[in-house]
């Protein structure tokens, strides 16, 4: 076993390409967003087929983020047990594994069950990736973050995809299901061998070894620094929850808004979340590059702008296409919010390996979960254009919360 000095040093020195194991964790991230949305479109059958209510439906989908929220404090500790490659491709498998009994249950008892256990397993799964993704990161010493999140989009959009077909081919959800798991499983699993080995990197025993040669800190300055360290921590959950809150207001709320509110044919209602995912993909390709010149910081404060200002005035100036350009503005400027809390997290001094993250992980599912109450109670006490005002508020967090946020991408050496 390594003496804690030298592990918190530097992690073990990789064997493997740094090409090989970015194109490895891509595929990781593109595994993650496939699986659960290509039980999407199968919905409908596995309700008909149990014979639910739309209330009885809505609990048992409600138990993923249910599993997520319970098991996602677990994922910190178990990275540092079993490192991140580990926990990243069994969690995978294991959240395949749920997705897959949640098409053939039996019950709705069977189905509420499954969904926690993927729902518990996916939030492992995403803390996992992304702490492996920001290892990766450090070995290209440039942002790479954004990238990677744009591949989990382009496998939600595959995933949906798959199960829009195996749905008008008719193919009985068991059955589609068990494909989609043996495919992204045996992905997965070839993804193992290309991975960065060793441990995660320690910062905590360096600096133990640098407290030992300094003067010990007195308690105000202690207490100081501590205070000072977690509300890093908190501004960066708000950052991150931001985001989200901008993602779910176009996921449920932009179609609903454009037929009902602005009487837009159904055709057209779908284009705001069309027009939010597109923009934030296109944001998030273009991302790392951005966040390598103008630093972390700068690139958080001008989403936050665009958001706030785009969404902002289509909310003033109702219209139909004004509001799908919002939409596109909003997605566009929250595209490297997560992301960036992630990184900065991650790389807070003090925490152990995949604390910061897995407290930004954690915390920003809850913004999932609270953010489409919140909207219906405001549109229900006002109007649903007046819910959607919290889509430029966002924004304005952005912009007061970003100075915790580096100037500049300060990717270690690894």
């Amino acid at each position: 076993m390594n003496s804690p000095s030298a592990t918190a040093a530097t992690p073990v020195a990789p064997t493997r390409s740094p090409g090989k194991a970015r194109a490895a964790v891509a595929l990781l991230f593109l595994t993650n967003g496939a699986l659960f949305a290509n039980l999407l479109p199968r919905y409908p059958a596995i309700m008909e087929d149990l014979g639910l209510s739309n209330a009885a439906f809505g609990l048992a989908v409600a138990a993923f983020p249910l599993g997520a929220l319970i098991a996602g404090l677990a994922s910190g500790a178990l990275i540092r047990r079993f490192r991140s490659s580990r926990v990243a491709v069994a969690g995978t498998i294991l959240t395949s594994a749920g997705i897959l009994c949640a098409g053939m249950a039996p019950s709705w008892a069977m189905l509420a069950a499954a969904l926690f256990f993927a729902g518990a397993m996916d939030a492992v799964t995403d803390v996992a990736q992304n702490a492996h993704g920001l290892r990766v990161q450090r070995l290209y010493r440039r942002s790479i973050i954004n990238s990677l999140h744009a591949v989990w989009s382009i496998g939600a959009v595959l995933g949906g995809l798959m199960g829009a077909a195996a749905a008008g081919l008719k193919l009985a959800p068991g059955i589609h299901l068990s494909i989609s798991a043996a495919v992204f499983a045996a992905v997965t699993l070839c993804c193992y061998r290309f991975l960065l080995p060793g441990p995660e990197t320690d910062d905590a025993g360096a600096a133990a070894a640098a407290a030992d040669a300094a003067p010990a800190p007195d308690a105000r300055n202690a207490a100081r620094g501590t205070a000072a360290k977690y509300g890093i921590l908190a501004a960066l959950v708000l950052i991150a929850t931001a985001g989200a809150l901008v993602e779910d207001a176009g996921s449920s709320w932009s179609a609903i808004y454009l037929s009902d509110s602005l009487g837009a044919a159904t055709t057209i209602a779908g284009l705001g979340f069309v027009a939010l995912t597109g923009a934030q993909f296109i944001g998030r390709l273009l991302g790392d590059r951005l966040v390598d010149r103008f630093g972390q910081r700068t690139v958080a404060r001008a989403g936050g702008m665009i958001a706030a200002v785009g969404m902002g005035t289509a909310l003033l100036v109702p219209s139909i296409p004004g509001t799908v350009l919002g939409f596109a503005a909003a997605g566009l400027g929250v595209a490297t919010l997560v992301p960036a809390a992630m990184h900065a997290a991650d790389e807070l001094p003090g925490l152990r390996p995949g604390t910061g993250l897995t407290m930004v992980s954690w915390l920003m599912r809850v913004g999932f979960l609270v953010s489409p109450p919140v909207v219906g109670a405001i549109a229900d006490a006002a109007s649903l254009r007046a819910g959607l005002f919290v889509v430029p508020l966002a924004g304005l967090l952005v912009l007061a919360l970003s100075p915790v946020l580096a100037r500049r991408a300060a990717v270690p050496a690894p």
